[in-house]
């Protein structure tokens, strides 16, 4: 049983990255966006936000370097989105209704796509990571630090996968995915520590701004992947990170159950049986 589950995972993760392999514009596309915000707006705002010495840095940075973690942050949220609309894509050809049906624990199914989400979000990570290094922004993600940063990148892949997954329950037909952008993504990064600390928030009047950014989620995806490139304690964030995981994956497991879930699916022909 368990061979048969860890052959359904190479195959399902397989799968996703030999069809990501062939996409050569979705890597470029997961790029360029990322890679514009550092390029362009690091350098247009570099002498306009000014970063008091703060956690977890020990002197000052330049703002290309505090907003780094924030586009790997960037880079894992669109993946984790894109994935969802492979999802409900998958789910109108009737792709999905075929993978359910297999004689697995249909959690341990999901599963397996939110490995292959994580898998090519820490890819897409991985690749503007060396790219912004080339570009002069390098990050302290080699060294002593590595098991940690590896941990909070990999935690905050499945969780904003698991978010993915839960959105792709709720996304009947893929021109609503446009919504989900509006309304998910959009509000998820620019509210939060991405692009600015949280102090500066506070600092600046913005009080309902810096409430909702403590507890977004995605703030402390990205929280903890700085404090860990520095090798500082990011206190609550991983908690609050894998719990948000383990909300969502529960959720959408409930979600995509016809017996138990929220109906939605089995009303369409496309969904699963």
């Amino acid at each position: 049983m368990i061979a048969h589950a860890l052959q359904a995972m190479r195959a399902i993760v397989g799968r996703e990255v030999a069809k990501f392999s062939r996409q050569t514009g979705r890597l470029v596309s997961a790029l360029v966006r990322p890679l514009l915000w550092l390029a362009v707006f690091a350098a247009g705002f570099r002498n306009v936000f000014g970063l008091a010495i703060a956690e977890p840095y020990d002197t000052y940075i330049p703002y290309d370097l505090y907003i780094a973690p924030g586009l790997i942050g960037m880079v894992l949220l669109f993946n984790g989105m894109q994935s969802s609309l492979a999802m409900v894509y998958d789910r109108e050809m009737g792709l999905m209704r075929l993978l359910l049906t297999a004689p697995l624990p249909r959690p341990w199914i999901l599963f397996c796509k939110l490995t292959a989400t994580a898998v090519l979000s820490l890819a897409q990570a991985g690749a503007f990571v060396v790219i912004a290094a080339l570009l002069g922004t390098s990050l302290p993600v080699l060294g002593p630090q590595t098991p940690h940063v590896l941990l909070a990148a990999v935690s905050a892949a499945l969780m904003l996968g698991a978010l993915g997954l839960l959105l792709s329950v709720h996304i009947r037909q893929l021109e609503n995915f446009a919504g989900t952008m509006n309304f998910v993504i959009f509000p998820m990064y620019f509210m939060s520590t991405a692009l600015y600390p949280l102090w500066k928030l506070e600092e600046s009047g913005a009080g309902w701004v810096w409430q909702i950014a403590r507890f977004n989620p995605f703030t402390h995806a990205v929280e903890w992947m700085r404090y860990a490139m520095y090798g500082k304690d990011p206190g609550l964030s991983p908690w609050i990170v894998l719990g948000t995981l383990a909300l969502c994956f529960f959720v959408a497991s409930w979600g995509y159950d016809p017996q138990r879930g929220f109906g939605a699916l089995t009303k369409r022909g496309g969904g699963p049986a």
